[in-house]
């Protein structure tokens, strides 16, 4: 797939996701996957720490990964119905490509580069990944759902119990453009800050509570 001719500007401000249930092949080629994932990979990094690690999933892979969701669904509901349990299996299957991105923070530059710096940065990877494959004119989605919180499909994923999954990024086509969703606006969540009498309130800006 050709990449697309934006101005800079113009392709953030038109990078949106899709919803992976109407995503369609194909997906990105070995080579395209190889550009989103370096996309990636060039994102703040301090400490050169790269706290963050990448599974590809691919379609046979995913089906292996289908029943991995559906075992550990069926453990946790033992009464779960065919219907249920076949949703679990389609699950990570969903999209073309699948891809696994856990945190894995560089635990000996803890005093310079805390936690947080590492975690925030597997965040921008994700983002960047979203606008490789924007760039080359596909779709993903950024997803996390139940399935990343559990022990033993981290497990069968070769991470360990404690290992954070951050994100399943799907990837694949869009059959139509997707449409614009609501988003926060800017006079909601912008202040300009002047000194220390200043704050969101005195904005008329209430804080999060």
């Amino acid at each position: 797939m050709t990449s697309q001719n934006w101005d800079p500007i113009e392709f953030l401000m038109n990078r949106r996701s899709l919803v992976v249930r109407d995503m369609t092949e194909p997906g990105p080629s070995d080579a395209e996957l190889d550009q989103i994932i370096n996309a990636g990979l060039r994102v703040p990094d301090h400490g050169r720490c790269a706290p963050w690690r990448i599974q590809i999933v691919r379609k046979e892979a995913q089906g292996r990964l289908g029943e991995v969701f559906a075992q550990a669904y069926l453990k946790e509901h033992p009464d779960a119905t065919d219907e249920e349990l076949e949703v679990e299996r389609d699950r990570p299957q969903r999209a073309p490509v699948l891809l696994v991105v856990t945190a894995y923070p560089n635990m000996e530059r803890i005093a310079k580069v805390p936690v947080m710096e590492q975690k925030l940065s597997g965040g921008a990877l994700c983002q960047n990944i979203l606008n490789g494959a924007h760039a080359l004119g596909y779709a993903a989605q950024w997803l996390t759902e139940w399935p990343v919180y559990n022990s033993d499909i981290k497990r069968a994923l070769g991470h360990a119990a404690d290992t954070e999954i951050i994100a399943l990024i799907y990837i694949g086509s869009a059959p139509e453009k997707p449409g614009e969703r609501a988003r926060a606006e800017y006079a909601q969540v912008v202040t300009e800050w002047k000194s220390p009498e200043d704050n969101p309130v005195a904005a008329g800006i209430p804080p999060r509570k």
